[in-house]
């Protein structure tokens, strides 16, 4: 008895892959390059502009929208969120109920928490937490930084290793 649930499980299995896959295969006909179709998990809907990148290990979440030419490294979770054009998620990086402006960066290592809104043109360095805030266009979050709860108006630069919280920094 215990062979035929190990067999149920393995076809159940099988038969999931079989479905992501075809979800994969859907978006590089429509032009996305994915640098190893077996290794992105897509759990949710993906909807891509032109000329998208997606490295290995990357898992899909909820309703994740990519603009033009956005570029997501190795080992990226992206659940509910919006990335606009030209920006790059760099690798091991966490977006999560959030939206990313054009042409801006994540990480490597960055996290994107719920709520958050960050504008164009802004740099979020490696190891950096954003959380429920309200980041402007050119700001620039530098390494080992956490805003939570925050409003950063924009061409505002947070230096390395700084912790901002329940604060505005408004013109």
């Amino acid at each position: 008895m215990e062979q035929d649930n190990i067999s149920e499980v393995k076809l159940l299995a099988e038969r999931e892959r079989e479905l992501l896959l075809k979800k994969v295969y859907e978006l590089m006909a429509d032009g996305v390059v994915v640098s190893d179709p077996h290794r992105l998990d897509i759990r949710g809907k993906l909807s891509c502009g032109r000329d998208v990148e997606i490295e290995v290990n990357v898992v899909v979440e909820g309703d994740v929208v990519l603009g033009d030419r956005v570029k997501i490294g190795a080992n990226c979770v992206l659940r509910d969120c919006k990335i606009g054009k030209d920006t790059v998620i760099n690798p091991f990086s966490l977006v999560e109920d959030a939206v990313v402006g054009e042409q801006s960066f994540v990480g490597p290592y960055g996290r994107v928490r719920p709520g958050s809104r960050v504008g164009d043109q802004v740099q979020i360095g490696n190891f950096v937490e954003v959380k429920n805030a309200n980041i402007g266009s050119h700001c620039r979050i530098n390494h080992l930084s956490f805003v939570g709860d925050a409003d950063l108006a924009e061409s505002v630069t947070i230096g390395a290793g700084a912790i901002i919280c329940n604060l505005s920094l408004i013109h």
